[in-house]
């Protein structure tokens, strides 16, 4: 049987990696849950470029900072916060979108050695629905994939192609100079201390109306010149995070963001 992938350093909402195999795995089904109990006190979630026009609808989409960006959709403003899903693991929004990220656990695509070209559908095998159990869609059938494991599997690919579009966006994103730290200064009545959230990058819209010739013409070619909008459009949700936080009794102390890494 091939070897699990390295785990010193797995994703967020993964607590272990293990190669999905038709022989280990033959009675493994998966269960249609309604909650998500994974997701309790996850405030910032890793999204793609394909996803920026409808996150940017109801979620801010902000930048983590250091030498290797990523963008993030946040779900809360605080460590600990997310305020679109009930302690239980239940989404409160029927309209919400769901970031693929999300929507991939507790699969994912890996490779199973260190400098191995090919990618190989594993799953977290701590997670909840998945199992040798009665109910649910089978994972193999006679041996083979079943639907809705090609399904997945459909899924985690795209979703790679995807992550590699995302990734070519940073780095045009990096060559242009474009990031910025980003704040945010939110004062309410009865406190003297405004809230301020910091550690993250958003993009310098001065610079990005300033760009002429050659660099305008590559973001209006390669299709960023609507995301980088739609992330800019989606900084004023913050105060509205803040606002459900607020009425959820959620929000401690003024301290600063920490977006997950």
């Amino acid at each position: 049987m091939a070897s699990a992938p390295q785990q010193s350093q797995l994703p967020l909402f993964y607590k272990a990696l293990e190669p999905l195999s038709s022989e280990t795995h033959a009675a493994f089904k998966m269960q249609q849950l309604t909650h998500a109990k994974f997701l309790v006190g996850q405030h910032a979630i890793p999204i793609t470029v394909d996803e920026f026009a409808l996150v940017q609808r109801r979620l801010p989409i902000v930048f983590t900072e250091g030498d290797d960006p990523v963008p993030l959709a946040l779900m809360g403003l605080n460590e600990g916060v997310n305020v679109f899903v009930s302690a239980d693991g239940a989404l409160t929004e029927a309209e919400m979108y769901i970031p693929a990220y999300i929507r991939r656990y507790p699969f994912m695509l890996a490779r199973l050695a260190p400098g191995a070209q090919e990618l190989s559908l594993c799953f977290d095998p701590t997670a909840e629905g998945i199992g040798a159990t009665e109910e649910g869609q089978p994972l193999f059938t006679d041996g083979q994939p079943s639907d809705i494991t090609k399904s997945i599997l459909e899924f985690n690919e795209s979703f790679e192609q995807a992550g590699a579009r995302t990734q070519q966006f940073m780095r045009d994103l990096k060559e242009l100079d474009l990031l910025m730290p980003g704040e945010t200064t939110i004062t309410t009545e009865g406190n003297d201390q405004p809230f301020v959230y910091r550690g993250f990058q958003i993009i310098n819209e001065e610079k990005l109306s300033e760009l002429r010739g050659d660099q305008l013409r590559k973001i209006h070619k390669n299709g960023m010149l609507p995301m980088l909008y739609a992330h800019l459009f989606s900084i004023s949700l913050m105060r509205e995070i803040f606002s459900r936080q607020m009425q959820l009794g959620l929000v401690p102390q003024p301290q600063l963001l920490q977006p997950a890494s």
